[in-house]
């Protein structure tokens, strides 16, 4: 079977084909290239402002979540994840500019059988200590609340979800304007930023189900087989070798695997806030690689412009790890996962050394990954793990 096909076995895509078909009739806002949909300022009304409405989940990460909390008993691991669906909104609206002045709103259901209140606890108490955690670099965000629902007959385990809500001046938005001859500046998903607590291996909140059925042991299935869909060829379900608690090395650090697999997804708003305060003028576009991995930059590309990666940095240890265990062709991980690169920056070439000391003042690595230029039938070409890889 076909990596697209496994993919599509355990009812999970690496393009979301049919997501976008359902929504490519959809009004695109006031910029339609931007990264986030832009709308009229709902509330006062203003002529000169715009504002944005974002939502987002942890995904399938909260599953992973649950079976690591159920063989340790440690709940610290919810924190994460909501950061991880804090960020993945927050993120997406900081590549239009929005970097500041967030209001965020969770929606969490759960089946109260399995997810007991000293998780629900966990997953607020870590989204007020990220909101906490940025406001001390200077970056507002208000928890306004939200929606717990109880609804075992939906959720097999937890859903945490976030809304966001921000408004900018629409002179600030950044529309993305790619241009042939722009550098790529990529920043490291991977390391450890100056405001992260510990080591993250970068795997953010994409491809989670992979990750997580095809590194862990069969041992899983039989354990929690509420943490699957039923429905799933049992040949896919937890079909990898390894234990969460198993702990390998990093930069002479253990690690174990499910802490690898649960790292938070950092947020890259203090980088870009500095950014946009001191090279936005030369800022052509900013693209979160999500969904999509290094792929994500074809939907905002001009037909005639391609992105060519040829300087991706090493693989990351947890990439690499799924990678062995899985099998996939490097085509089908570079189209899933970020790679080591969650964020990039397009700008012409003198202004990317700015770009890559601002990134490194927040202890991120940052370089210039590739370029734009002319298309040659593929709007992304990246050279990696001894291959071109076309999209």
């Amino acid at each position: 079977m076909s990596d697209s096909q496994r993919y599509s076995a355990r009812g999970v895509s690496a393009t979301k084909d049919e997501v976008h078909s359902a929504i490519k009739h959809l009004d695109k806002g006031l910029f339609p290239n931007a990264f986030c949909k832009i709308l009229p300022d709902i509330g006062a009304g203003d002529p000169d402002y715009c504002t944005i409405l974002h939502a987002d989940t942890a995904g399938t990460k909260a599953s992973l979540a649950y079976v690591y909390w159920r063989e340790t008993g440690d709940t610290s691991v919810w924190k994460g994840i909501a950061q991880d669906a804090i960020v993945m909104n927050l993120d997406d609206m900081g590549c239009v500019g929005c970097t500041d002045a967030f209001l965020i709103s969770n929606t969490i259901t759960r089946n109260k059988h399995c997810i007991p209140g000293e998780v629900l606890s966990a997953i607020i108490e870590g989204a007020v200590e990220f909101c906490d955690r940025m406001r001390d670099l200077g970056i507002s965000i208000d928890h306004a609340g939200g929606e717990t629902a109880d609804v075992g007959d939906i959720v097999r385990t937890v859903d945490v979800g976030f809304t966001a809500f921000g408004r900018m001046p629409r002179q600030a938005v950044l529309v993305n304007d790619i241009q042939e001859g722009d550098v790529i500046v990529g920043l490291a998903s991977y390391g450890q930023a100056t405001y992260e607590h510990t080591y993250n291996s970068g795997i953010g909140s994409n491809g989670l189900t992979s990750a997580r059925h095809d590194v862990l042991s069969k041992h899983y299935a039989a354990l929690y087989p509420e943490s699957f869909d039923p429905s799933t060829p049992a040949a896919y379900v937890y079909s990898g070798s390894r234990r969460v608690d198993e702990r390998i090395e990093i930069d002479g650090m253990p690690v174990t695997i499910g802490k690898l697999l649960l790292s938070p997804t950092r947020t890259y708003l203090p980088v870009l806030t500095r950014v946009f305060a001191e090279i936005g003028d030369h800022v052509h576009g900013l693209i979160h690689c999500t969904g999509g991995g290094q792929t994500k930059v074809s939907k905002f590309l001009p037909e005639p412009l391609m992105a060519k990666k040829d300087a991706l940095p090493e693989v990351p240890p947890v990439f690499q790890l799924i990678q062995q265990e899985s099998g996939a062709d490097w085509k089908e991980m570079y189209q899933v996962f970020n790679m080591g690169i969650r964020m990039e920056i397009y700008l012409p070439e003198a202004h990317a050394p700015g770009a890559i000391n601002i990134a490194r003042d927040f202890g991120i690595d940052a370089k210039v990954i590739g370029r734009v230029q002319p298309r040659a039938g593929h709007a992304v070409e990246v050279h990696a793990s001894g291959a071109v890889l076309r999209y």
